[in-house]
């Protein structure tokens, strides 16, 4: 119950900066260009940020300590947000705030999967509870949103944050067995893979997780529309994820993964090219169930799978920091650029692309056992 408090706390704030964070940002009068780069900050220091807080967490066995820190560092930087000018000032405090928070969600995920005695399909019903949280914080962000200005969004993150760093003090201590901190996880040809995969589909994502609310705006749509259609993604989310233990069982992961990617090339171009119309967006919202519930959850058991015992926090930092840090900042920069050249409904096929790309690497996924 511990860990599913953590990720309905952590995932409750993460779902007001990803959702909102762009509007906060364009409020203070930043162009597309600009936003997009603050987005990717993020991303460019989970490349390496999580991989040397897993190391520290194997080296140390001072899992929980490193997460409530986390969730500390998060709140002062929240709370330092709106006396910052200038894209140089905000982008060096975003920086801040990735570097020092980047550790949480990986080491809780190793945390979460060695609680469970090898049940990996019983992963689902615990991390359900952070897409909860998601659910709960961007409807309510979406609202909120209807009657104040994305101006007053920083003192709410504070708050969420201050949440998640109670919620953490309980966590799990884990073993304060140590692991020698110099071996490096062997990088073998499904690993590689698989981190190629990771790359592709969250670079996918890109478009989606910096445009996707401002898209919705300009095409109409109100903030409790914005609210909801994040809020159907997570829900179809949550389905997969208590479906975890059946879809395991009939299904490898590198089928998972695979129709996932190809999931994710049609969910983009719907919603690049139809942006008007909820009879295309609410299906394509539907797919975030494959996109990140299926995608997410298969490839953490792939991780926990292709990674020794005693590189756990590093086998999940490491996937964390390639896949999503360094494909979502290459995401992020592709969607920034190609936005302001060529227009949304361009960014959006360039994700679909990147998807299709990442398909190919799954394939290959098929012939290490996976």
């Amino acid at each position: 119950m511990k860990l599913a408090l953590f990720f309905f706390a952590y995932f409750a704030y993460a779902g007001v900066v990803m959702a909102y964070l762009p509007l906060y940002l364009a409020a203070r009068g930043l162009g597309a260009g600009e936003i997009a780069f603050l987005v990717a900050l993020p991303y460019l220091a989970r490349t390496f940020a999580p991989a040397a807080w897993g190391w520290v967490a194997d080296a140390t066995g001072v899992r929980r300590g490193i997460v409530v820190f986390s969730c500390a560092a998060a709140a002062v930087c929240f709370a330092a947000i709106p006396h910052v000018a200038g894209v140089a000032g905000i982008g060096w405090l975003v920086a801040g705030l990735a570097l020092l928070s980047a550790g949480a969600i990986p080491i809780v995920e190793a945390i979460t999967l060695a609680s469970l005695a090898g049940q990996i399909g019983r992963y689902g019903p615990i991390r359900v509870w952070g897409s909860v949280g998601f659910i709960v914080a961007t409807f309510g962000g979406g609202v909120w949103l209807d009657h104040w200005p994305p101006t007053t969004l920083p003192p709410l993150l504070v708050a969420m944050s201050l949440f998640a760093l109670v919620v953490a003090l309980a966590l799990p201590a884990g073993p304060r067995r140590m692991s020698p901190g110099g071996d490096a996880p062997r990088i073998s040809n499904g690993v590689g893979a698989l981190l190629a995969a990771g790359f592709c589909m969250s670079a996918a994502h890109g478009t989606l997780y910096t445009f996707f609310s401002l898209y919705l705006e300009r095409a109409g749509h109100g903030g409790a529309v914005i609210g909801s259609l994040w809020t159907l993604g997570v829900l179809a989310e949550i389905v997969v994820f208590l479906a975890l233990p059946v879809l395991f069982r009939r299904h490898s992961l590198s089928t998972i993964l695979l129709a996932s990617l190809a999931c994710a090339v049609v969910r983009f171009l719907a919603i690049g090219w139809l942006p008007a119309s909820l009879w295309v967006l609410v299906p394509a919202q539907l797919l975030h169930a494959a996109t990140f519930g299926a995608f997410h959850a298969a490839s953490v058991a792939a991780v926990h799978r292709l990674f020794p015992e005693s590189a756990q926090a590093r086998g999940q930092a490491l996937f964390s920091s390639l896949a999503y840090g360094a494909g979502g900042a290459a995401g992020a920069l592709i969607a920034g650029w190609t936005w302001q050249a060529w227009g949304p409904a361009v960014a959006f096929s360039a994700s679909a692309i990147a998807a299709l790309a990442g398909a190919c690497f799954a394939w290959r996924l098929r012939r290490f056992g996976l």
